[in-house]
């Protein structure tokens, strides 16, 4: 018979070395790897078998009970040898390979490590420096690029076989600290930046013995979708608003570089990159990438520090330019010092800074906009100047290509947009220091938006549609939110503040949509869209019934639900019953399709989703009312179960088959505001500004999060949770990721 084994380590149990300690859940591990399974929330850990959280104890597994029933299955024989790598503290180590770095060195970089078998590389740089691309393993559709930042070790003349994460440490370990220091901080700074490619670690490829760079990559780089207008006469006034949605997500991209202390000194139109939506992000390989090509051409112009002239100065400008690959003066000649090579014109005197990244992002907006004409502009500017180098005052022929890009721009987009020339002018600016900041050029983007038709959205034709304009919706409008094309639809219906909403549902019989009349009624509307789930609404005293797998709910500050058919938004349905304001709604999936919706009153009622739509809700029930307190304000389901967030501080524990109270949960100090469910765990978040984990299976308290002793205190307004990360949305405006 096999003996029993803990499912982390597969090391069998013995009363000695791998010792069954019993969790919360049933499940047995043993007691040297629960030491060191990670604790992401105090107090508590995830079970590796069945992965529910469930209560550790401050003093460590020792206090957990034994399995003895596991215990009496073991081989008394005291004999036997006994196999127990896992053992930190008993076993015995040996250090075969000399390590040369800390334990803070390898616990710093571990998180930054990828399996080995992570990465699928598909196709290989044509180009030393250049970007790999490939896939991940584990997710064929996920594609990558993969940038080379250094070289793995070989352990062809050891007589020990490194294992994978040594390599990596050992290449990592073998950089120049400042190398190590801009690397990690680079990782570590991008991941707190939005509309960037996620950097999703290192990876050591040992076929080719290469440390990289691994970052996602979009479904369409701008080149692509853009590359015929940059090499012929650009977007011009037509493209305007097109171009300040792409302008502001570009400097949203950069100002969070910044805010992480991070400037990326040159960029090309190869740098950005669409989602599936149409958003911009920036790619941070071809960042790397395009660096690299700059810094080896500035090299082999300078051959090793000898001084150069400035025609020679001319042809390393235009070369770069004419491959589209734009970074700012005060960024060359900085380059140049680095390198210790001499320019016969001297350096600016300016320093790298943020206005690098301005100079660089106007160079691809006006691309963008101009074309061609643009960059043979700036390329002619540059011979110009290499050619009359010592004849004339070069920052006066500077300022005299400024002007004629102004011009360019005149002629391309007309007198009307003054503010908008003037803003690329000061962004061309030779001095760094007197450059606009990124989000004075992020509001200039925000102002063409409005001026050029913010107020009227826009479908896949091109074709402006008014918010303002009637409630139906043509097909151009669904097929334009598939794509990604449409930012917004408004739905009007609803006489008050929506406080929810909700979407599930079966699709709608196209018998019945057909047949359904538009139309809309006072308190909750119920908009249809055709093929997809519906949206279900609240509104003061209403709640919105999730019905067809393609209705939304909406919940509001009146006494009604507005039931929206999500394919073309239009209004179906409205349920009424409430006396006071809808405060939460959820839509439940099990036997039967439900909308359950709750007041502020403590009422809670139970709407069918199913054809026909009723007027009445199937069931209902209060929650012992007190005046004092403001009914209920969050509500979450799972299986035969409601959970209720209430204004006196408690969560309660719902019956959905009779509506019988199961179980009251006490602890929080103020309103419980939100409710979500994930894995075997209540998230419950309140106005007293925390956040409690409850155990569904006996209901009990597992953390407590955000827990303030002294000082302001934020309320937890919405929280949505999966197995590994929490996100909260406070009263002060924040979003927390715990």
């Amino acid at each position: 018979m096999e003996m029993p084994e803990c499912p982390v380590c597969l090391q069998s149990y013995d009363s000695e070395y791998t010792i069954p300690r019993v969790l919360a859940c049933g499940h047995t591990c043993c007691e040297s790897c629960l030491l060191n399974l990670p604790h992401k929330f105090p107090d508590t850990i995830r079970c590796p078998a069945c992965t529910v959280l469930v209560k550790y104890p401050p003093q460590g597994p020792s206090s957990l009970p034994k399995n003895i029933d596991l215990l009496r299955l073991i081989d008394p024989d005291p004999q036997k040898p006994h196999n127990n790598p896992k053992n930190f503290n008993s076993a015995p180590h040996l250090d075969f390979i000399p390590r040369t770095w800390s334990d803070e060195f390898y616990s710093l970089w571990k998180e930054y490590i990828l399996p080995q078998d992570a990465v699928l590389v598909e196709l290989k740089s044509g180009e030393d420096g250049g970007a790999c691309f490939g896939c991940l393993s584990q997710s064929r559709s996920q594609r990558v690029s993969l940038v080379q930042v250094g070289s793995l070790i070989s352990d062809d003349d050891s007589v020990f076989k490194y294992s994978y994460v040594v390599r990596v440490i050992k290449c990592l370990n073998g950089m120049k600290e400042e190398e190590v220091d801009e690397l990690r901080f680079i990782l570590r700074g991008s991941s707190k930046v939005s509309k960037l490619c996620r950097v999703l670690g290192l990876w050591g490829d040992v076929a080719d013995g290469s440390l990289c760079i691994v970052c996602e990559r979009m479904n369409q780089s701008l080149l692509e979708s853009l590359g015929a207008l940059i090499d012929e006469d650009g977007m011009g006034n037509d493209g305007l608003f097109g171009l300040a949605m792409m302008g502001m997500e570009m400097c949203e991209a950069l100002i969070g570089f910044n805010q992480q202390g991070l400037i990326l000194g040159c960029l090309g139109f190869s740098c950005f990159s669409f989602d599936d939506f149409g958003h911009v992000f920036v790619d941070l390989n071809e960042v790397l990438v395009i660096g690299r090509k700059i810094v080896k051409s500035v090299v082999e112009v300078g051959c090793g520090g000898r001084r150069i002239g400035d025609k020679e100065m001319g042809v390393l400008l235009s070369d770069l330019l004419k491959r589209n690959l734009f970074f700012s003066p005060e960024l060359l000649f900085q380059l140049l010092k680095k390198e210790g090579i001499e320019a016969e014109s001297g350096e600016t005197g300016h320093l790298v800074g943020y206005g690098s990244d301005v100079w660089s992002l106007a160079c691809i907006l006006l691309g963008l906009l101009i074309g061609r004409k643009f960059n043979e502009e700036l390329v002619h500017y540059i011979c110009f100047v290499s050619t009359k180098a010592g004849e004339e005052n070069s920052l006066g022929m500077y300022m005299g290509w400024v002007e004629k890009v102004s011009s360019l721009l005149e002629n391309k987009i007309g007198s009307e947009f003054v503010s908008l020339q003037q803003m690329f002018c000061q962004c061309l600016n030779f001095d760094s220091g007197n450059r606009p900041l990124l989000t004075d050029v992020w509001r200039e983007d925000y102002r063409q938006r409005k001026k050029d038709g913010l107020l009227a959205v826009e479908n896949c034709n091109g074709t402006a549609i008014d918010q303002t304009g009637e409630t139906g919706v043509t097909k151009d409008l669904v097929e334009g939110l598939t794509e990604g094309n449409i930012k917004f639809k408004d739905m009007q219906g609803h006489l008050d503040c929506v406080t929810g909403l909700a979407v599930g549902g079966e699709p709608l019989p196209a018998s019945l949509w057909k047949s359904l009349p538009i139309q809309t009624m006072v308190g909750l509307p119920f908009f249809r869209n055709p093929g997809k789930p519906s949206a279900y609404e609240s509104e003061g005293g209403s709640c919105l019934a999730p019905h067809l797998i393609n209705q939304s709910m909406y919940g509001h500050c009146s006494n009604y639900l507005l039931c929206a058919y999500v394919q073309d938004f239009s209004h179906v349905h409205t349920f009424k019953g409430h006396e006071h304001k809808v405060m939460a709604v959820v839509y439940v999936d099990e036997e039967q399709p439900l909308c359950i919706s709750g007041d502020s009153g403590g009422g809670i009622f139970v709407w069918s989703t199913s054809f026909p739509l009723g007027q009445e809700p199937i069931k209902k029930w209060n929650e012992p009312k007190d005046w004092r307190y403001s009914g209920i304000h969050a509500l979450a389901s799972l299986g035969k179960y409601l959970y209720t967030g209430s204004g006196d501080k408690t969560i309660k524990v719902w019956s959905l088959l009779d509506g019988a109270l199961s179980c009251t949960m006490n602890g929080h100090k103020s309103v419980v505001s939100t409710l979500a469910v994930c894995n075997g765990v209540l998230y419950s978040g309140s106005w007293d500004g925390t956040i409690r984990l409850w155990s569904l299976s006996d209901h009990s308290l597992l953390t407590v999060l955000e827990e303030v002793s002294m000082g302001n205190v934020y309320s937890v307004l919405s929280l949505t949770a999966n197995q590994h990360t929490i996100v909260a949305a406070h009263e002060n405006g924040s979003i927390k990721v715990l």
